[in-house]
């Protein structure tokens, strides 16, 4: 069913999952007066990217590129008809008066639901279980972490009631914030939207635990260098079904004169959409930077976080799929400890975990 928008309020909740407290977090741009305190210092992010040469990333992003539409042997650097047609289509969408996100799936509205209940000081077991039954990707998802190693008593879990127990509200925090945002790949899907954004969601879900270890102690929000790394492939990911439209199958799709148009496209059309679902301006700007200058000094904070994160976990995905060697002096050259470290914990994830890490903490 096509959308035309996301609540106000879906920022707000969003927020609120990251706030320790029960309280509402406070609204943007309120004009509430703080009590005078005395001036926090003033902290300057310094990334492994001011040092990471263009060469470097260039090189990740055509590998990735390759990786995500199986193009490691495309005979061509440009593009082709095919190609050509799929890109005339997606240049009328972005021109179009509509964002985009009428290609998005709608999000299910028991989502919203369940976030504003695990917030709430009473716990209610049975009324959590009723909600998440009415969803049969969430009673998946939950009874997969469940019984995850991260979670596992022994026993095989096989109720609603139990997992919530065993999971916990942090659990589910965690749990549902991802899957609010996870692509629907149905079986009505094309090839493409089945083979790629999958992989697609895989690089957001990494980036956005990257962003989120990246921006400790870093003048930024948590939530916004999250949402950042979540949404950033949004575009690409709707762009899939103008590709599985489009496509007439005799010539292949993911030259990397293509990949790079795409690229631009989607990164278009997750601005666009993100604007209309009300996200933070420094996130949809954070998103805009990246195809505008490589170069970190001329980034937002967010920009900044967001542009090392996506080199961090392209490197750790596509080593994880023997697309390069992740020990590679060319591949990490002028990483600093702390982008050091961060790869090394993205690399210690298990595939089945990605769920649980990559929602809030």
């Amino acid at each position: 069913m096509p959308i035309t928008s996301v609540p106000d309020a879906m920022y707000d909740w969003l927020r609120r999952i990251f706030s320790d407290s029960g309280k509402p977090a406070p609204k943007l741009n309120s004009t509430t007066q703080a009590a005078p305190t005395a001036p926090a210092p003033v902290k300057t992010a310094r990334f492994a990217s001011d040092s990471v040469s263009s060469m470097q990333r260039d090189q990740v992003d055509f590998i990735f590129a390759s990786w995500l539409f199986d193009a490691e042997s495309h005979p061509d650097i440009f593009t082709n008809g095919n190609e050509n047609a799929i890109l005339a289509a997606l240049d009328g969408v972005v021109k179009s008066n509509e964002s985009g996100a009428h290609l998005v799936r709608r999000m299910p509205g028991v989502i919203p639901q369940l976030l504003q209940s695990l917030r709430s000081g009473d716990f209610a077991g049975a009324e959590l279980a009723r909600k998440i039954s009415t969803d049969l990707v969430l009673v998946a998802e939950v009874l997969r972490l469940a019984n995850s190693v991260a979670y596992s008593t022994g026993k095989p879990i096989t109720s609603i009631d139990h997992a919530i127990l065993v999971l916990g509200q942090d659990g589910l925090r965690q749990l549902i914030t991802s899957v609010a945002f996870k692509p629907i790949i149905n079986l009505k899907s094309g090839s493409f939207t089945k083979m790629v954004a999958p992989r697609l969601w895989a690089q957001s879900e990494r980036c956005a635990l990257a962003n989120r270890l990246l921006a400790v102690d870093e003048a930024v929000e948590p939530l916004e260098v999250f949402l950042a790394g979540l949404v950033q492939n949004v575009g690409l990911t709707v762009s899939l079904r103008v590709i599985d439209q489009i496509s007439d199958g005799r010539q292949p799709v993911g030259s990397p004169t293509f990949c790079n148009a795409l690229a631009a496209y989607g990164r278009t059309l997750a601005y666009n959409i993100g604007t209309e679902w009300h996200f933070p301006e420094s996130v949809m700007t954070a998103i805009r930077e990246q195809g505008e200058n490589k170069n970190s000094a001329h980034l937002s904070p967010v920009g900044k976080v967001l542009l090392m994160g996506n080199y961090l976990s392209k490197l750790e995905l596509l080593a994880r799929h023997g697309a390069l060697d992740i020990d590679d002096p060319r591949m990490i050259d002028g990483l600093s400890d702390k982008e050091a470290d961060c790869l090394r914990q993205l690399t210690q994830v298990e595939e089945r975990e990605w769920v649980m890490v990559s929602g809030a903490r």
